[in-house]
This record gives C-alpha cells, sequence and structure tokens, in this order.
C-alpha cells in the first residue's frame, strides 16, 4: 500500500515528500524565517517541520515505503535463488543418471544381453565387413551353441605348453637370471568375440583351473568339474556359490544374477567361486604402494615367499607344483605364472593376459635364444603401478567344515589387508 500524507491522509506514494511541500508547506516551517520557531528537520531527505509529531509521522513513512521496497527485493532474490537451487539439483541428478548408466554399461549390467548375443553380433559384423564368410559364420554359430549347451569351454582361445616352453628356455639362459620359479601346467586363454571387453576375469579363471585340473590334489574337489567349463557356465557356478550364502554382499552389487550379462567380476567373485568347490584359498589386498613412484615391492615379495616356499633347492628352474595366482586391479585381472630372480636380486613376475591372442602366445612356444618373445610375459616392480592390486591365490583343500565357516566368514570379510 503506498504511504499516506501525514496532513491529509491522501496516498502519495513515492512522491510523498513533492506532494507534503506543495499541499502543506505552510505546516512546514523553513530554515532562516526569522519567526523563532523550533524546526525540526527530516534525516531521510532533509524536509524541515516545526512539529515534533509531524516529523515523527513522516519519518515513518519513509521507514515504511524502505521497508516495503526492500521486501519486494528480498522476497524477489529469494525466488530467483530457489529456482536456481532447483536447476542445479536436475542438473545433478541428471548427470548422476547418466553416470549409473555409464557405469552400468562399463559394468555389464545394463541389460544389453550376454556372451551369446554378443558373439553372434560381432560375427555379423564380421560378415557384414568382409572379414568372414557366411559359411564360416554359421559353422562357428554352430560350434558356439554346442559349447553352451554342454556348458563346455571350445577351447579356440586356449594356448597349451608354454610353460613347458618357459621351463625349457630358462634351462639354457645364462645371462641375467638367477632363479625362477614356474606354476604347473597353465593353460592360456585369450578373450573372444562373446566376452570380448568384459571377460578378463572369467579367462583367468580358466587358466587357475586349467592347473587345478592338472593336480591329482584337487580331484576330490573337482569331480564335477573335470573340464573347462564356458563363460555362461562359470557365471552360473558364481551365482550357485551366492545361493549357498557366499559374499551376500557381493551378490546383491550384480542383483543375484550373473547368466547372460556382460558383468565384470572380481577377486571376491573368484573367491566364492574356488571357496564353494572346497578349494583353500585367500585375498590378500595390497591396498596401497608400498615403494617409490607408486610401485608395490611388497606385492613381489609376497609372490615370491608363495612360489619359494618348500622349494629352497638350488636349482635354477623351479617347476613348482604351486597354482597360478589371481591377479586384480581396477579395470582388468591377470593370471601369475612365475617369477623371476635376476641376479642383482630385482624381481620379475611372469602373467598371463587374457587380452594377448593365441597368435602372440603361440611365438613363445618357439621362443628364441635371446627371450624377445618373454616382453609381453614380464613385469618389474616399475611396471605395476596401478593404486592397489588383488591376489587370489589357492594353497590346498577344504573340508565340509572349514568350507561352511569360510562361508559364514566371507558374510561379513573375505581379504586381508597388507600394510
Amino acid at each position: 500500500t503506498p504511504p499516506e500524507c501525514p496532513f491529509c491522509g491522501e496516498a502519495a506514494g513515492r512522491e510523498l515528500e513533492e506532494h507534503v511541500r506543495e499541499r502543506h508547506g505552510h505546516l512546514l516551517g523553513a530554515p532562516g524565517t526569522g519567526n523563532g520557531e523550533q524546526l525540526y528537520e527530516c534525516p531521510m531527505c532533509s524536509l524541515t517541520c516545526t512539529n515534533i509529531q509531524i516529523l515523527e509521522e513522516h519519518v515513518d513513512l519513509h521507514l515504511e515505503e524502505h521497508n516495503f521496497s526492500e521486501g519486494i527485493d528480498l522476497e524477489l532474490a529469494q525466488q530467483l535463488q530457489n529456482e536456481e537451487d532447483e536447476r542445479q539439483r536436475s542438473e545433478e541428478e541428471k548427470r548422476e543418471r547418466e553416470e549409473f548408466k555409464k557405469l552400468q554399461r562399463q559394468y555389464g549390467l545394463d541389460n544389453s544381453g550376454g556372451f551369446k548375443q554378443q558373439f553372434l553380433k560381432n560375427m555379423e559384423r564380421e560378415v557384414d565387413r568382409g572379414r568372414m564368410q557366411p559359411f564360416e559364420y554359421h559353422k562357428r554359430k554352430a560350434d558356439m551353441m554346442e559349447s553352451l549347451a554342454s556348458g563346455i569351454d571350445d577351447g579356440k582361445t586356449k594356448t597349451s605348453g608354454v610353460i613347458e616352453a618357459l621351463c625349457k628356455y630358462y634351462q639354457s639362459e645364462n645371462k641375467d637370471v638367477r632363479r625362477v620359479w614356474l606354476s604347473a601346467g597353465v593353460d592360456h586363454f585369450h578373450s573372444s568375440l562373446g566376452d570380448r571387453g568384459w571377460g578378463c576375469g572369467y579367462r583367468n579363471f580358466q587358466m587357475l583351473l586349467s592347473s587345478l585340473l592338472q593336480n591329482s590334489f584337487y580331484n576330490d574337489c573337482l569331480r564335477d568339474t573335470t573340464l573347462i567349463p564356458s563363460i555362461p557356465k562359470i557365471q552360473s557356478m558364481i551365482e550357485d556359490a551366492w545361493r549357498e550364502g557366499f559374499d551376500p554382499h557381493g551378490a546383491s552389487h550384480f542383483n543375484n544374477r550373473l547368466h547372460g550379462s556382460k558383468a565384470w567380476i572380481g577377486a571376491c567373485e573368484i573367491y566364492s567361486l574356488l571357496t564353494s568347490l572346497r578349494i583353500k584359498c585367500q585375498i590378500i589386498d595390497f591396498h596401497k604402494p608400498t615403494g617409490p613412484m607408486g610401485t608395490h615391492p611388497r606385492l613381489f615379495e609376497w609372490i615370491l615367499h608363495y612360489y619359494s616356499t618348500d622349494n629352497e633347492g638350488g636349482a635354477k628352474v623351479v617347476c613348482t607344483s604351486k597354482p597360478p595366482i589371481y591377479l586384480q586391479h581396477q579395470g582388468h585381472s591377470r593370471t601369475v605364472v612365475g617369477i623371476e630372480e635376476k641376479k642383482n636380486k630385482s624381481l620379475c613376475l611372469l602373467l598371463f593376459d587374457p587380452g594377448c591372442s593365441s597368435q602372440q602366445m603361440q611365438k613363445l612356444l618357439k621362443q628364441n635364444s635371446d627371450g624377445t618373445g618373454l616382453k609381453q610375459l614380464r613385469k618389474f616392480v616399475g611396471s605395476l603401478k596401478e593404486k592397489q592390486y588383488q591376489i587370489v591365490a589357492v594353497d590346498g583343500v577344504l573340508s565340509l567344515e572349514e568350507k561352511a565357516a569360510r562361508c559364514r566368514a566371507s558374510q561379513v570379510l573375505t581379504s586381508e589387508k597388507i600394510p
């Protein structure tokens, strides 16, 4: 409501002072009139009044007008701030939804199909580009369907005999290797058209299992798994472990379902699967670098101890009975199949990588005298600089009671951290 004139009560609006001067100037004294009256000057507009009460009413009108306009400004400012907050919230929610969908796609949890769908889609793309003949497409499709039906890997990505070739090479190599320890009989498996981009965890489990199947010590545990399972079969085996009660927290991350998806798996899923088979293993978490430049010398020392325990003889090449080690870091996993100790005491891991093709691995079977083919296997301390590493190491067989105890323990904690 516009302020009223204190003399006549008329609404004067923002022109109050002008109104008072024009209409009621006779009631206001003026400086220097010489009539001896007491004059009162408005502190806000410099009007002078002869009556203190009139001045007070006049000043009150000033204050009411000021508060009214200030209230409008505050209300407008609050409205603008609320609109800005709402816009930022909306944009943040949109970013979070997009990031969540991106993570779902990255980790294969976007319901876009699994091994079978990706295999067929990639083969169709190869045919369209002229890199595969239609008859080959139909043959490979039939082979894939047979593999899925049987639950047995088709072996088309497998390379055998590399460990034996390495053993032969190190026997004659005398340059800078002081000693070398190797796992027993590990086949290499690489990613195929059906699991490229997400299947490394499953392929590393196949490598580990290939060694265990050749070790009679694990026959009783693996009586129902005499051949290497396909990736969809491994997914079903992990789901079986979850149904037994292993790692409920991890299972909830995948909504208790892997089969038919392209979901990545890691050390916890490998641990749950092995333990459900009564294979004794442990997860070791190297959760931070222990050396300069972000390196992990403690990881190398732990692996050396793993291989050298019970193998303290003086032989230069030690073909142990130790299974390979599953090695996990953010975004990828590999299989440790051995370790070199150089003459200068430095250590070098030997890794099978699912990202290496059969053609690359075949070169190791024809190892030349200078060992150049080993470059793709060798990883020195300075080569592993991820922030965190986890390993799954196998070390024996569990009784039924021990298996049950580990199942209960996995519901709380499954890894040991190396300080």
